[in-house]
């Protein structure tokens, strides 16, 4: 609770580097902020035509799959651009972790809010094209934010813990980004597991939806797609809580313990 308060008494710091941190991002391209927007929607394009042209995933429900794909790709581009800018945030930030004086512990959220000013553009992006194609989101949109928190503080505790220890572990960046390339077939996000055409086994199943993330791509597709609530998958929606719940703590602990070092090592 200390800790949420330290960050809580730091809020218009991390409003303003947050800010600082998106605009610098990009500075010096002739493109700047729009880079941010072109390589996902680009992913975006590709996969579609890639899976349902070529692999024919097109079964995916009552909606284009190209609807289906974004709403799955826009919650994991966020988690992917937030884990690895806040992994890296110590070592990004290296001469603000040598003051004695600032509180360090606000870094990883600096990065977090970064990638979220990317996420919130790509959910009106997405909610944009569902309406163009005639497809209304309804009531059910709203959740969305919720599960916009659940993401936020899944990937804030595991971001506390690899900050931490990619300090004393460099490689740890890289080893983030090959997992990640995994999580998205683990997920999963670009196939259907309704789909007829996967006999997947009920182990296997169950196997995805040990994966957190899992829950909340689960949740936008079934904020826009579904039309379900989170209140109905209770099973799910208590397991996420307290895998996030323990994530988190043993981020902060793992932040907490290491952080006295940081400054000699970097």
């Amino acid at each position: 609770m200390n800790f949420i308060k330290e960050l809580y008494s730091n809020r218009k710091l991390i409003w303003n580097l947050s800010k600082s941190d998106f605009k610098t991002k990009y500075a010096g391209s002739f493109l700047g902020i729009i880079w941010a927007f072109v390589q996902p929607v680009v992913t975006v394009i590709v996969y579609s035509i890639v899976f349902q042209c070529v692999f024919a995933q097109a079964d995916v429900g009552n909606v284009p799959y190209v609807l289906w794909l974004i709403t799955g790709l826009v919650p994991w581009f966020f988690f992917n651009d937030a884990l690895n800018g806040g992994t890296n945030a110590m070592l990004e930030y290296n001469y603000l972790v040598k003051k004695v004086v600032f509180k360090i512990s606000i870094l990883p959220i600096v990065k977090m809010i970064s990638a979220l000013f990317v996420h919130l553009f790509f959910i009106c992006f997405t909610i944009t094209i569902y309406i163009i194609c005639g497809v209304m989101p309804g009531l059910y949109g709203i959740q969305i934010i919720y599960y916009m928190a659940c993401a936020f503080i899944l990937t804030l505790g595991l971001t506390y813990a690899t900050s931490a220890v990619v300090v004393f572990f460099r490689d740890l960046s890289q080893i983030i980004s090959i997992v990640l390339q995994v999580g998205m077939w683990y997920t999963p996000i670009l196939w259907n597991v309704e789909n007829p055409a996967f006999t997947l086994p009920e182990t296997v199943k169950k196997l995805l939806m040990i994966n957190p993330m899992y829950y909340v791509v689960g949740g936008y597709r079934d904020s826009l797609v579904n039309k379900v609530w989170f209140w109905e998958r209770p099973f799910l929606t208590l397991y996420f809580w307290c895998f996030t719940a323990f994530t988190f703590a043993v981020g902060v602990f793992i932040f907490k313990r290491l952080r006295v070092h940081f400054a000699d090592v970097l």
